[in-house]
């Protein structure tokens, strides 16, 4: 094998960018006998690699079943969706619900407008009764005088 395209494919390796082809091909060059000197480094990490993927676990593995538990969340979450559909549908409905026909806009208008002209009525009748409280006073204080 070019020693070149060996040094090319490791520096790809260490970058993480060598497919697996290419690292097939570094664990074979690294476990043969003719490594170059500069990279006999590197030697032990590949054969290390090679003998590794050789390896098989003789311990039973086994796995969970699936409970209840999990079945149970997956139908909260899915409770939780609806409400949430629910909710959102339930504001859109509220909203449609709250806009006024153009006869009710205009009573409501004129409804706003008759309170404006109510208020301005109770001012006037309050600065009028201020005066009568001082022509009362003064008729008290008159009386007084006279007698």
């Amino acid at each position: 094998m070019e020693l070149a395209k060996i040094e090319k494919v490791l520096d790809a390796y260490f970058e993480g960018e060598t497919t697996l082809t290419e690292e097939k091909m570094l664990r074979e060059y690294f476990s043969g006998t003719n490594v170059a000197p500069h990279l006999e480094a590197y030697k032990n990490l590949f054969v290390g690699l090679k003998n590794a993927q050789q390896e098989v676990s003789e311990k039973e593995v086994i796995l969970p079943e699936v409970s209840n538990t999990s079945n149970r969340r997956w139908w909260w979450s899915v409770a939780a969706s609806v409400v949430i559909v629910l909710g959102v549908v339930g504001l859109q409905f509220s909203a449609n619900t709250n806009q006024l026909t153009s006869e009710e806009q205009q009573a409501l208008t004129e409804f706003n407008k008759t309170k404006e002209t109510l208020l301005l009525l109770s001012k006037s009748f309050n600065k009028g009764t201020g005066e009568l409280a001082v022509l009362g006073e003064f008729t008290i204080a008159k009386n007084k005088i006279l007698k």
